[in-house]
């Protein structure tokens, strides 16, 4: 007989200064992801807009802004555009493998020069081994690192991401940013996970937290179509294109 699933404890963080927006504070609410439902809790808080760290699920939850949204890429309508294809065929040489959760000394190496490159100063910026190690490892629910070598067997991008019911979420990302033979890695890594989410049948792909007024989050909101999640559910997201995204257009 399986064990009784437990109502979870959810807690509030203390607020602290927003990593997005000036000015600003930021809450979180969470709770542990722990025992044989894990999975199963996992999967459900994904669905209301939770994220997960280690063994933790939690959403932003501020008292004077809304600005966090939860987006997700409709994976089974996706068509990439003129761009998008361009960047599918210009990364088609790279081997992709979904590994179990264990770190690397490749990995790490990979990592600290990403942070380098695009997020010097930044939370992450003073993580050590033992620390991506606990980012990696400390799952209780189905997740892979998925690995992007490039012909010679060399590491130039990864991702961290969960298999959920319904979907692909994205836990971190990080790729060889400085590589001038492959600009947007990042990019492709989230078109191989559409890609894959709808050739496994799953509707989705979690992309996290949209920001609005944040320049760093817009990069998210060029893979359509999506879905927001407000107070009505999820419903179609389409928001006024940046720069690069009419680029594509105009390129298309």
């Amino acid at each position: 007989m399986s064990a009784p699933f437990r109502f979870p404890r959810f807690f509030v963080t203390t607020p602290s200064p927003c990593p997005y927006l000036p000015g600003k504070t930021e809450r979180k609410v969470f709770t542990e992801l722990s025992g044989p439902h894990a999975a199963e809790l996992n999967d459900a808080l994904g669905r209301i807009g939770f994220r997960r760290s280690q063994n933790v699920a939690y959403r932003p939850s501020c008292a004077d802004c809304t600005a966090c949204v939860s987006v997700r890429v409709v994976a089974s309508e996706f068509k990439p555009n003129a761009s998008q294809r361009k960047l599918i065929r210009r990364n088609a040489d790279l081997s992709v493998n979904a590994c179990k959760p264990w770190t690397t000394e490749e990995q790490f190496e990979l990592l600290r020069r990403y942070l380098s490159a695009r997020h010097p100063g930044g939370g992450m910026a003073e993580m050590d081994d033992l620390d991506f190690a606990d980012m990696v490892e400390q799952t209780p629910v189905n997740t892979y690192v998925v690995e992007y070598r490039d012909p010679d067997g060399k590491l130039v991008g990864a991702c961290l991401s969960d298999h959920q019911a319904d979907g692909l979420s994205m836990i971190y990302s990080f790729f060889d940013a400085q590589n001038v033979d492959r600009p947007g890695l990042g990019t492709y890594i989230i078109l191989d996970h559409i890609m894959r989410a709808a050739k496994s049948g799953l509707p989705y792909v979690y992309l996290g937290y949209w920001v609005k007024g944040s320049p760093r989050m817009q990069y998210k909101t060029r893979f359509q179509p999506m879905e927001r999640l407000g107070s009505g559910g999820w419903t179609r997201f389409e928001p006024e294109p940046d720069a690069a995204t009419m680029l594509d257009a105009l390129l298309g």
